[in-house]
């Protein structure tokens, strides 16, 4: 396979695809992971794009100026990772929910606009619009839980709104969580996201 990751087998039917932020690598979220479902499987890749030696799933020209074309080529690398890792492990599609922060988080937006067949749904832990769509979606089917901190300074309300909107309308189904923080976690993401995801 393409990517350096973790494997973590699990004891319920759910995999947690994990997708790490700017910086982190493939054992960043496995903790979070395993505190939000401790029984579900655990695929964590880590980012093949180096930014002055930090780890990324794709590259950017500027804050918030992505490279569409990168990006483009390493979602589709990592839907052929994750489709083979599906092969290897005996996993089904409907049961991966990918879980990300903030450039992982992005490519986790990215693959459910592009490849919506391999992903049950996702927690996209301050995300932004990877791209504008260029034609309808149909997402139905898929959850989807986002959480964005009212004064992030790496991206916008309005641009993480933007992003909820898109998805919900493709059909998804959306719940958005705005806290008081910025860039960084807090508690009350943890709390809203195990019980999205327990539900």
């Amino acid at each position: 396979m393409e990517f350096i990751h973790r494997w973590l087998p699990g004891t319920s039917d759910r995999v947690i695809f994990a997708l790490h932020g700017t910086g982190a690598d493939e054992n960043d979220l496995i903790p979070l992971v395993q505190a939000l479902d401790p029984a579900a499987s655990i695929l964590s890749p880590r980012g093949r794009v180096s930014e002055g030696g930090a780890n990324r799933f794709f590259r950017r020209f500027a804050e918030g100026v992505f490279d569409q074309e990168n990006m483009r080529e390493e979602t589709e690398a990592l839907a052929s990772f994750l489709v083979a890792a599906a092969a290897e492990h005996g996993f089904s599609a409907d049961r991966v929910f990918a879980l990300g922060f903030s450039n992982g988080a992005n490519m986790a937006a990215s693959l459910l606009l592009r490849r919506p067949e391999l992903l049950g749904g996702a927690i996209l832990l301050r995300a932004m619009v990877p791209f504008e769509p260029e034609a309808p979606l149909d997402l139905s089917g898929k959850r989807i839980f986002l959480a964005n901190g009212t004064h992030d300074p790496l991206m916008s309300l309005e641009n993480a709104k933007r992003l909820a909107e898109i998805f919900w309308s493709s059909g998804a189904e959306v719940e958005h969580l705005v806290v008081d923080a910025g860039h960084n976690l807090i508690q009350q993401d943890f709390v809203a996201a195990k019980a999205w995801l327990s539900t």
